[in-house]
């Protein structure tokens, strides 16, 4: 299988940007890619937002913020107070936010939700992610739920038999919140894993959609080659 390399000069990582709708999101979304760039890519610079939770919900997104960025060379963690459920009737309020974030990251990689996710609250990030940052690499992860909006992603990240191992306990043992809800258990985390693992000839791997990318092929880019009228006027 054909892949895009970021570990060369040109297209090192240096800062990732994770936005979640809620507590547990970016944990299940894009954990696993987030222990592997961290371990990838010594000095990892990572912003880390939540929109949503109570008192109860923000301790756990906080300590799991701090295990999964354990191996990042530094993070910014930010808790929003947005209501639950609630998101489209508070747009002007998170969109002012994005274009703050906007003012103070400069990420490589930004991580957010599927623009499809039939979750009223994920899709209004995914909006406002590409209303914001327009000229990033966006890559959106999946939730797995009741509402099986489960699609054909056309990204992976490889993920160890180790860090998938991690991420599953770990979200499992932090997240006490969710232990009654009858999605919220090991297999179904490992089996998403397991499935798009073998979409890439992978063990484990999480998928993402990425609508808009830039090859790079080490020449000049568009804004700086010669105008086509330019050229014609030349000859």
């Amino acid at each position: 299988m054909l892949g895009l390399r970021s570990g060369q000069s040109r297209g090192r990582i240096r800062e990732v940007l994770c936005l979640g709708a809620h507590s547990d999101d970016i944990e299940i979304g894009c954990g696993g890619a987030i222990l592997e760039l961290a371990a990838a890519h010594p000095g990892l610079r990572v912003t880390w937002v939540v929109f949503s939770g109570d008192a109860k919900r923000e301790a756990e997104a906080r300590l799991a913020a701090g295990r999964f960025l354990r191996g990042a060379g530094s993070s910014r963690v930010v808790i929003r107070k947005q209501r639950d459920g609630f998101f489209p009737a508070q747009m002007t309020e998170i969109k002012e936010f994005f274009e703050e974030l906007k003012r103070i990251s400069t990420p490589d990689l930004i991580f957010t939700h599927v623009r499809h996710d039939r979750h009223q609250d994920h899709r209004t990030i995914s909006d406002l992610t590409w209303n914001t940052f327009r000229s990033h690499l966006v890559l959106e992860y999946e939730i797995p739920k009741y509402d099986g909006d489960l699609g054909a992603p056309n990204v992976f990240v490889p993920i160890s038999r180790k860090a998938a191992r991690r991420k599953v306990d770990d979200i499992c043992s932090i997240f006490k919140s969710q232990l009654g809800q009858h999605w919220f258990t090991p297999d179904l985390f490992f089996g998403l894993m397991r499935i798009r693992g073998i979409e890439c000839c992978s063990e484990f791997a999480e998928g993402f959609y990425s609508r808009k990318a830039v090859l790079d092929t080490a020449g000049p880019t568009y804004k700086s080659r010669t105008p086509l009228t330019r050229r014609r006027a030349a000859r």
